[in-house]
């Protein structure tokens, strides 16, 4: 996929000129038939594509270490249920949705702005890890997440990040069983709900 988005920074005779020498291993002089150029020009467009290709991974590699930064800062405050480190992280008008598919519970039609993204989260999460509940940081779908599991280590959700501009813009919650089973065995995700709100209650 990085390659991908590199590729498509190039202009379209140096991706030619890219893809054929690189992937296919074709020599010049097959590519400048393939692309009506001489054969000194693709070397140069082979050169200049080369060159952006290599400026895009470095940009590509730091904006990646940059992510998963602020995602490791989001998920240990999350842990923590620090409401304030929870703020400081997304963008104002952060939205956070859900995808039950109907099969599972959701949070209305989502949450919305910082302040009420960090409150919830913050609420939810101390009550979930008192019912023995795991927040795994993950990769998910290529992009910075967590994994969510009951005590018994079976996954109740998943949470993927949004970031760009050093903010997180919104926050993803896949919570439709039918989305979580190649993952590993699904929790039911009700039973879990209905745990976790009941341990806001004293014990008596």
């Amino acid at each position: 996929m990085a390659a991908l988005l590199l590729l498509e920074r190039l202009s379209p005779l140096e991706r030619a000129v890219f893809v054929l020498c690189e992937v296919f291993g074709f020599g010049f002089g097959e590519v400048a038939a393939a692309v009506g150029r001489s054969e000194a020009a693709c070397r140069q467009l082979a050169v200049r594509a080369r060159r952006h290709m290599d400026a895009g991974r470095a940009r590509f590699a730091a904006d990646r270490q940059e992510r998963e930064e602020l995602a490791g800062r989001f998920f240990a405050a999350f842990r923590e249920g620090d409401v304030a480190g929870l703020r400081e992280l997304p963008a104002a008008d952060v939205q956070m949705v859900g995808d039950s598919g109907g099969k599972a519970p959701l949070w209305g039609t989502g949450v919305f702005g910082a302040e009420n993204v960090a409150r919830m989260l913050a609420a939810f999460v101390a009550r979930f890890i008192l019912i023995g509940g795991l927040v795994e940081p993950h990769e998910v779908n290529g992009q910075p997440g967590a994994i969510f599991r009951d005590r018994d280590g079976r996954i109740v959700n998943t949470l993927t990040l949004d970031i760009s501009d050093g903010q997180i813009q919104t926050i993803r919650a896949v919570i439709n069983p039918d989305k979580l089973r190649h993952l590993g065995p699904v929790a039911d995700a009700w039973a879990v709900v209905r745990e976790t709100n009941r341990a806001r209650r004293p014990q008596n």
